[in-house]
């Protein structure tokens, strides 16, 4: 008997427009949510109340309209900072996206205390966005990065990690959650030996954030990094949170409005954090709708949310071992992994297969996700993958592999 799921799906899925609309004919059948998550209209409506009764900038205003619009802001602010654990606010820095959060640690922080021969320990898993500033940092400064292997599993080899770091080892930046397999890395238990070796870590929480229950205090990272629009929020908002006595110690990343305590001709002075690192005007509309996403996941329940996906992801996987001639790539158990299946199918190129499974109505992923030595450790060029969030449920999965099927019928292939 399958296992009840803890959310009410066909209720959620009613709070977001864009799942009642039709792609080519077929109702959108919406997997991709690793790569941006669809918006409920509770976000939608928060974007559009503030363009329409608060529109203004933020902090430098006494009038009404700035007054409420830096409410508004600093308010999700408090709200990012509740998500993360209760960790303290001046921690939290709104940026981009989680790529610009990792950037501005690899330039503020890492090169500045980089130098020749230290070692930036990096895992095979990692998206592009925590490799290549890592790899630029030590170029620029004569550091080394190391790599900690991925197993056939797709775990992280801890042995390895534990013989790679020592005295040398100035940084660790690691995913806290594949994007391409899905895999839970031990964070917590990593961070820990990198600390007794001095070494600083950094976390890319692009995946984790948005699936499960997060707690800063006890995970021991240095610098956690993510996106609004992986978690239900508006694109272009993301979040750096860092211990607020490292944000003091790093130089400022961009000068300008805001950012400032005093300026001179030949000198400035630089504001408390974390507002040093929000030069200029942020995307203060995209904020205060990500506060409306943050919002509904708390309404709904991180842990509830981890357990549906987690019973999907195990679904899914068991349904897809069904189709001959594919290959599933990730962890099996619960524990390690949830959210995403990925697959090479030996017949059919993924980027076809979501061509194919396009006219289906059917969307997912096809390629290299942005983790390119990954795809070289798992021996293929790209894969498909399909990721779950919490508007799909069984019947979506089913409907999946069913398009699976025709797909390969059509490439002349019966599984």
């Amino acid at each position: 008997m399958a296992e009840s799921s803890p959310l009410d799906v066909a209720r959620i899925r009613r709070d977001f427009p864009i799942l009642s609309r039709e792609v080519r004919g077929k109702p959108l059948l919406y997997l991709d949510s690793a790569a941006t998550t669809q918006k409920p209209q509770v976000v939608l409506d928060a974007l559009m109340d503030y363009y329409t009764h608060s529109n203004a900038n933020v902090h430098r205003a006494i009038h009404t309209l700035g007054e409420e619009a830096t409410a508004a802001y600093e308010g999700v602010r408090d709200k990012v900072a509740a998500f993360l654990g209760g960790v303290d606010r001046r921690g939290v820095v709104f940026t981009r996206n989680a790529t610009e959060s990792l950037n501005l640690v690899a330039y503020a922080w890492a090169r500045p205390r980089l130098a020749r021969g230290d070692e930036i320990l990096v895992s095979e898993m990692e998206h592009h966005s925590n490799l290549v500033p890592w790899i630029e940092a030590a170029r620029v400064t004569g550091a080394v990065v190391r790599t900690i292997p991925v197993t056939d599993e797709g775990l992280l080899d801890l042995d390895v990690y534990e013989e790679l770091l020592g005295h040398h080892t100035k940084i660790v930046a690691v995913t806290h959650k594949s994007n391409v397999l899905g895999t839970i890395n031990p964070v917590a238990e990593m961070a820990k030996a990198a600390h007794d070796v001095g070494a600083f870590v950094v976390v890319d929480g692009a995946q984790a954030a948005a699936h499960m229950p997060v707690d800063l205090n006890t995970l021991g990272a240095d610098a956690y990094a993510f996106s609004a629009h992986k978690m239900l929020g508006p694109t272009g908002v993301g979040v750096l949170w860092a211990r607020p006595e490292v944000l003091e110690e790093m130089d400022a990343f961009l000068g300008g409005g805001e950012m400032i305590r005093e300026v001179h001709m030949d000198r400035a002075t630089f504001n408390e954090v974390p507002w040093k690192f929000e030069a200029g005007t942020p995307n203060i509309a995209g904020v205060v709708g990500f506060g409306a996403a943050i919002d509904y996941l708390q309404a709904l329940g991180m842990d509830k949310l981890n357990q549906h996906e987690t019973q999907l992801t195990l679904y899914a996987r068991d349904r897809l071992e069904e189709i001959g001639g594919l290959t599933l790539f990730g962890p099996r158990d619960a524990i390690h992994g949830g959210g995403i299946v990925t697959f090479w199918d030996k017949d059919v190129h993924p980027h076809d297969l979501s061509t194919i499974l396009d006219t289906h109505g059917v969307a997912i992923r096809a390629g290299h996700h942005c983790a390119q030595p990954l795809m070289r450790r798992l021996g293929v060029v790209a894969t498909a993958r399909a990721s779950f969030y919490c508007y799909n449920d069984r019947d979506d999965v089913d409907a999946l592999v069913m398009a699976l099927h025709e797909c390969r019928k059509y490439f002349g292939h019966v599984s």
